[in-house]
């Protein structure tokens, strides 16, 4: 209760202000990032000496070694818990001025809401105009660093044509994965890329769903637990996958398996991307070093670390090396695939797809 006051009292964090350096322990106005100089940011970050991280595992889009490199170079010690976008900024909320975490990474759709909760702390970092206005809040709020494209998986020991396309899943003779759409944002957006390869789009659904309710009465829709494990044993013939994952476990099947045999693929009729923002929070204990964190995700070194990851980095005027650019799928994959056009509509629509995924396609599993 005394925390709860202190924050409605407050409404900010108890960081440093300038002034005083971002490392103080006062009960003092949060710091405002975007008045610094990124000398004077370094500065207090390394003073400030750790970073914690909320849904940036070593194992998602390369992160490990973007970590590995912001210790290597600043001297400041990194930890992460994962967790999903929602519990993230549940988090930041509900913890208020007794933080834990100081910097996570947010589905597009959640950038937006994490503002609006009022837990984020603004910066824009010196990549500021090298972001497209679409991927940034105007104050710096949220800024997205990558994207994924909906992708499918394919083991080519098991599917004898390998598909292109929906309608070549549609046509094919083996398990297809999806997830827990109940759950998983990853499977709703399969889910949405069906809709609208088939004319549906993000206030229509109903095209998705009627496409993976065919795959289900074929008895072919995979409804054991979603994991990189299973793809990789064969237990399923294909798997939609963000691109970056798809990409990063083929890689990961042929290091344990230089026999295994998997290729990945953008179906050609269409498919939907979404990207990822990085939000600082607002009651930060070491928001200096978020900030650093940030600066270093949207550099050129950064974001190449994330193409490492096979994530597509948001920034166009990075050149990729040609080890790391040839092991991408050709862009010529992208060609039908296009960002939600409609988030209002979609986030909508998302409250309802678990339940209509139950009624209208599980339910019709054989």
């Amino acid at each position: 209760m005394k925390r709860k006051i202190i924050s409605a009292i407050l409404l900010v964090c108890m960081t440093a202000t300038i002034a005083a350096g971002c490392g103080s322990d006062e009960p003092v106005e949060t710091v405002d990032l975007n008045s610094m100089t990124l000398e004077e940011i370094e500065a207090q970050a390394k003073e400030e000496g750790e970073l914690a991280s909320a849904a940036m595992p070593d194992t998602w889009a390369n992160w490990g070694e973007t970590w590995q490199e912001y210790t290597d170079t600043y001297g400041i010690e990194h930890v992460d818990t994962d967790m999903s976008s929602a519990e993230e900024i549940s988090l930041f909320e509900t913890e208020g001025t007794d933080a834990t975490k100081d910097i996570g990474d947010v589905g597009q759709a959640f950038g937006p809401v994490a503002e609006e909760q009022d837990v984020t702390l603004p910066y824009k970092t010196s990549y500021w105009d090298s972001i497209p206005d679409w991927a940034k809040d105007d104050d710096g709020d949220w800024i997205i660093g990558y994207y994924g494209t909906m992708s499918v998986i394919v083991n080519n020991k098991i599917v004898k044509d390998t598909p292109t396309s929906f309608e070549d899943i549609l046509n094919g003779d083996y398990m297809v994965a999806v997830g827990d759409v109940q759950a998983a944002t990853q499977a709703q957006y399969a889910v949405l890329a069906a809709a609208i390869a088939y004319g549906g789009d993000e206030s229509n659904i109903q095209p998705g769903l009627d496409y993976f309710r065919q795959i289900a009465e074929q008895g072919r829709l995979d409804l054991g637990e979603f994991t990189q494990a299973r793809i990789e044993k064969g237990e399923v013939g294909v798997a939609f996958l963000w691109d970056f994952n798809a990409l990063g476990y083929r890689e990961q099947f042929v290091e344990n398996n230089p026999d295994a045999d998997f290729s990945v693929f953008i179906p050609s009729e269409a498919s939907i991307q979404t990207g990822y923002a990085t939000i600082i929070n607002k009651y930060s204990k070491h928001p200096c070093a978020a900030a650093l964190a940030r600066e270093y995700i949207l550099s050129d070194e950064g974001q190449i670390n994330l193409a490492k990851g096979y994530a597509t980095p948001i920034r166009e005027d990075v050149e990729l090396p040609e080890d790391v650019a040839s092991k991408l799928l050709d862009d010529s994959q992208y060609a039908n695939a296009r960002m939600v056009e409609d988030q209002e509509a979609w986030d909508e629509t998302a409250q309802t797809i678990g339940t209509l995924w139950q009624e209208e396609v599980v339910a019709y599993a054989q």
